[in-house]
């Protein structure tokens, strides 16, 4: 597994949040127990398995559904 934090334009509502939680949840690849969105931070953290998603498609997930994603860092967890 590895840990992903993607960083968000200012999301304007918590709805925003949710639709966002919702869509890489969805994702086969993705942790769906660490997706969490930070409202006020503008972030997403989870985790998700290399060997089955790419964090280019968990991007591209979320920049479709309008929101851009400014930076992300990715670093293997240690537990795995």
């Amino acid at each position: 597994m590895q840990k992903a934090i993607l960083n968000l334009e200012p999301l304007s509502c918590p709805s925003c949040s949710q639709k966002i939680a919702n869509a890489v949840k969805g994702l086969d690849g993705v942790d769906q127990n660490s997706v969490k969105v930070l409202f006020n931070a503008s972030k997403i953290r989870t985790n998700f398995n290399a060997e089955q998603i790419t964090i280019e498609a968990i991007e591209k997930e979320v920049q479709d559904l309008g929101y851009p994603v400014l930076s992300t860092k990715v670093k293997k967890n240690e537990e795995t």
